[in-house]
């Protein structure tokens, strides 16, 4: 007989982490999860790569990753992204992504990354509109000229 395996929700999963981290790290992540949340109510929330939170609507647009010094959230088309307010500071040679490293003390500019999170999102759902549906192939004929 096969035993069923309880499914845990990402959601659950990222409480986890926020409660297991129980420091400042903890902390700031819940805070930069509640701003993405006020920023954008309908983004989804994943749990990948072995243990990353990630948030998503209309692909993804950041995760949340927690280091030992630091809590790195990662755009990942943030290159595309305009950033007035200088908030990308990490992994600012790459082509597509850019990250936000927050060390303990110091303070989110909240509505400055709430404007970058709906732009990223803005972003993923122009994307996906912009993509065509691929047609269907000819089928061949049955029938030949002679």
């Amino acid at each position: 007989m096969k035993k069923t395996v309880p499914v845990v929700s990402a959601s659950a999963l990222i409480d986890e982490k926020i409660k297991e981290l129980g420091d400042w790290r903890g902390k700031t992540l819940a805070k930069v999860r509640e701003i993405i949340h006020e920023a954008d109510p309908e983004i989804v929330e994943e749990w990948k790569w072995m243990g990353t939170p990630v948030w998503s609507h209309g692909g993804i647009v950041c995760t949340g990753e927690t280091y030992k010094n630091v809590v790195k959230m990662t755009f990942a088309k943030g290159a595309a992204l305009k950033d007035p307010s200088g908030l990308f500071n990490s992994s600012l040679e790459g082509n597509v992504r850019r990250a936000i490293d927050i060390h303990e003390g110091d303070k989110v500019d909240e509505a400055a990354l709430k404007d970058l999170i709906r732009a990223a999102v803005a972003l993923n759902l122009e994307a996906k509109s912009n993509t065509k549906p691929k047609p269907k192939p000819r089928q061949a004929s049955s029938t030949r000229a002679d």
